[in-house]
């Protein structure tokens, strides 16, 4: 399915009796990208989560494309559009990342899993090989194929340089700015590396303590020392 605009409008949302998100809103153009940053602990996996129907609402609206989607469930949303690479991973180790890849298809052809191949030869490399047989940057790019085999609209990245070294992160990046650039989903991506998410994404937005205290470009944001100190931990970037 093509590329849909996501808007979020004061919502809230957390686990249990525990508020997690405050009054947040901000909306991303159908195949546009968003970086959201912050501090650990500040919100930003609980909104991902939240837009993938996993938390607790208590209050507001996310819409995909103009259709209201808050009420629906997980598998309402996947449905819809909405596709999650979790901070976790989340592969089958059991399977071989052939047998994965197979799962992220969602009834189409299964000749479709030489997408994942071109965007990720080390898969191909590893295709026989079992999910606990591969390390954390090769399980990442199998978590990230699964995922975009079933063509979501929105994709929602939750930290995927995390422990990883430095090439792995680079073919990652490769990966996800081939993606963003076909136009073929629009795509969130929370991320502690901050000159790559600021690479990435032209807007960005950053949370603290479950609200959103800044929003705007990227340009912006490196030029404003002050603000990174006081949210993410930087001074300044070179």
């Amino acid at each position: 399915m093509p590329a849909a605009e996501l808007e979020v409008r004061n919502l809230s949302a957390g686990y249990g009796q525990t508020h997690v998100l405050e009054d947040v809103s901000f909306s991303v153009p159908a195949g546009g990208r968003l970086s959201i940053l912050g501090r650990n602990g500040m919100g930003k996996t609980t909104l991902l989560a939240t837009l993938m129907g996993l938390t607790r609402h208590y209050a507001g609206s996310i819409s995909l494309a103009g259709q209201d989607v808050t009420a629906l469930r997980t598998t309402g949303r996947a449905l819809g559009g909405i596709g999650l690479v979790p901070q976790t991973r989340e592969i089958f180790k059991g399977l071989t990342v052939e047998e994965n890849l197979f799962v992220g298809l969602k009834g189409r052809p299964r000749q479709a899993i030489e997408e994942a191949y071109a965007l990720f030869p080390r898969l191909q490399e590893r295709r026989r090989n079992l999910g606990s047989q591969l390390s954390g940057g090769e399980q990442q790019m199998l978590a990230t194929a699964r995922t975009i085999l079933g063509q979501p609209s929105i994709l929602l990245l939750d930290e995927p340089l995390e422990g990883l070294a430095p090439v792995i992160c680079d073919m990652l990046m490769a990966a996800f700015t081939q993606l963003a650039a076909s136009g073929a989903m629009t795509i969130l991506f929370v991320e502690q590396r901050l000159e790559s998410a600021l690479d990435f994404a032209e807007d960005v937005i950053i949370l603290e303590r479950g609200r959103i205290v800044w929003s705007g470009t990227s340009a912006a944001l490196r030029a404003d020392g002050d603000v990174l100190e006081r949210y993410v931990g930087v001074g300044g970037l070179h």
